[in-house]
C-alpha cells in the first residue's frame, strides 16, 4: 500500500484548540500557515518581546493544563477571528490581534485552566509560528507507531493526542525514527527531517473530555525504551498537500 497522508491539522493558537484541513499551501522555512500563529503568555513568563519565538515554557499548555487539550478551534481569515468551543462551556468567538478581545478571551479560558499553575494574561504573536522547535516545523505522525501504543497500553488512543500538522499513513510503526537527517516527499513538498518529538504530560489528556486517562509516557518507555513519538520537518521544497497526497522518503 502507497504511503499517504492521512489527516491534516493546524492549531491556530498554541494548545489550545486544533482544527483538520483538507488541503493547505507549505512555503519553504516556515510552519504550516496559521500554526501556533498565536499563543497566551501566562503570569509567570519570562517573554519580554511578543514578535520573537520563545520556548513553550512561557505559555498555557496542555502538560499543565490538561483541560485545555479538549478544546476545538476554527480559523477565519477574512474576519481574523478564532472559535474555541469545549465539552464544558458555551463557545467563544475573538480577533487575537485585537487588544480589545484579550480581556474576553481570558476570561472565558481561566475557567479551564487549574488555580495552582499560573494563570493565562495575554495573547502574543511571533513573526513565526509558536512551535515547541526552535527552528518553523511541521510535524509528521505516523499512525502505525499510534496503532503501536494503543496496542501496548490496552486501549483506544485519539491519534489527536499527538497535536501532530501530518498524520500518516502506509508505514510500519516506529519507521519514523530512520528518517531523522533524510528527506520526506508528501505531495508536492519536501520537508526535511531533524529531530524526533519527545512526549510530555499532555499526551495523558483525551482529547475529547481533557481528562488524563492514559499513561501514554509510561507505554512509551516500557515499551520502547523512550520517550519520542513523531518527527519535526523543515520545508526545504514549497508546494500543496491534500488528504490522500502521496508520501515518501527520498534521501
Amino acid at each position: 500500500m502507497m504511503a499517504h497522508v492521512a489527516e491534516i491539522w493546524r492549531h491556530p493558537i498554541k494548545s489550545h484548540g486544533r482544527e483538520p484541513l483538507l488541503h493547505v499551501t507549505l512555503r519553504a522555512d516556515e510552519c504550516l500557515p496559521y500554526d501556533r500563529h498565536w499563543a497566551v503568555a501566562h503570569e509567570a513568563t519570562k517573554l519580554e518581546h511578543s514578535n520573537r519565538w520563545v520556548p513553550c515554557s512561557n505559555f498555557s499548555r496542555g502538560a499543565k493544563a490538561p483541560s485545555l487539550m479538549a478544546l476545538e478551534a476554527s480559523f477565519d481569515a477574512a474576519s481574523n477571528t478564532v472559535t474555541l468551543t469545549h465539552p464544558s462551556q458555551p463557545g467563544v468567538t475573538f480577533n487575537p490581534d485585537r487588544a480589545e478581545d484579550h480581556a474576553r478571551f481570558i476570561e472565558w479560558v481561566i475557567p479551564l485552566c487549574p488555580a495552582n499553575r499560573a494563570a493565562p494574561v495575554r495573547i502574543v504573536k511571533a513573526d513565526r509560528g509558536m512551535t515547541d522547535t526552535d527552528f518553523p516545523s511541521v510535524s509528521l505522525i505516523n499512525l502505525a507507531s499510534h496503532a503501536a501504543v494503543e496496542k501496548q497500553l490496552g486501549q483506544e488512543l485519539s491519534p489527536l493526542r499527538w497535536r501532530g500538522n501530518l498524520f500518516l499513513t502506509g508505514f510500519d510503526a516506529w519507521e519514523e525514527k530512520d528518517w531523522v537527517g533524510k528527506t520526506v516527499r508528501v505531495g508536492e513538498v519536501e520537508i526535511e527531517v531533524r529531530e524526533e518529538i519527545t512526549r510530555c504530560l499532555a499526551t495523558a489528556a483525551n482529547p475529547r473530555t481533557g481528562q488524563r486517562d492514559a499513561d501514554t509516557l509510561g507505554a512509551l518507555n516500557q515499551g520502547w525504551d523512550h520517550q519520542e513519538f513523531g518527527v519535526y520537518g523543515y520545508v526545504t521544497k514549497p508546494g500543496r498537500v491534500h488528504v490522500d497526497s502521496p508520501v515518501e522518503v527520498i534521501a
